[in-house]
């Protein structure tokens, strides 16, 4: 794996039957970059996502997450990422605190190490005062940045975000961003997905999925160039109107 890179995918293929979600795909994320997974709804981000993390096997293709091979070392794929689902993976009936302490034990760290980190990243959203509060209660927007902070309180090398500011307002779209913009500045590689084609301009490098393909790969300025238009939008739906 060249240093340089976090992620190095070849000829990544995924099949269901005679169904191709991911076709041939074939890109590097950069250590310490936002990496943009960009396409409409159905276009195989998640499909590609959840191979990353070692959800799911490739049908063939080779791939390096954090250095681990896909096929053979799952285990240590996952305890070097974090990962954040489009559905939340936290649990409606405990508490804030609660939900730290069972995914700190699960990253296995210490009870130290949990408190420690749970104040930490409570105090940064300024929502110490709700930690003992049953996360229900709670509205979406404060959800999704509880389940960005679990998602790292390990300190991972990479963090997947998949479709993580769907369903909510533009200010809280910005503030989440935010929260990615200071996770990479520490040091932690953000791989996102998204069909919001605003969000494109805010990654470091972005890729563009349509129908299971990789159709478009580099920043947003260069592509916005490349298509001879001004918005990354204008981007998608001249690749989306030629295939």
């Amino acid at each position: 794996m060249i240093d340089e890179y976090i992620i190095e995918v070849k000829d990544l293929v995924k099949k269901f039957g005679d169904f191709t979600a991911n076709d041939h795909l074939s890109f590097e994320v950069k250590k310490g970059e936002i990496f943009g997974f960009l396409g409409a709804n159905g276009a195989g981000k998640t499909t590609a996502i959840k191979i990353l993390c070692g959800l799911s096997s490739p049908t063939s293709g080779q791939i390096e997450v954090a250095g681990y091979d896909v096929y053979r070392e799952t285990d240590r794929i996952k305890r070097n990422i974090g990962y954040m689902s489009q559905k939340f993976s936290l649990y409606e009936d405990l508490t804030v605190k609660e939900n730290f302490q069972f995914y700190g034990g699960i990253y296995r760290l210490s009870n130290k190490q949990i408190k420690s980190r749970t104040d930490e990243l409570l105090g940064r959203l300024d929502m110490l005062k709700v930690k003992d509060s049953v996360l229900s209660s709670l509205p979406l927007g404060w959800k999704q940045k509880l389940a960005f902070s679990v998602a790292v309180m390990h300190k991972p090398r990479i963090v997947f975000l998949d479709e993580p500011t769907g369903g909510v307002d533009p200010i809280t779209r910005r503030q989440f961003w935010e929260m990615i913009y200071q996770t990479a500045e520490s040091g932690i590689t953000v791989f996102v997905t998204t069909h919001y084609m605003d969000e494109a301009e805010y990654c470091n490098r972005v890729s563009i999925m349509v129908e299971g393909k990789i159709e478009a790969l580099d920043t947003p300025a260069a592509l916005k160039k490349q298509f001879g238009v001004d918005s990354m939008n204008d981007v998608f739906l001249k690749l989306a109107r030629t295939n």
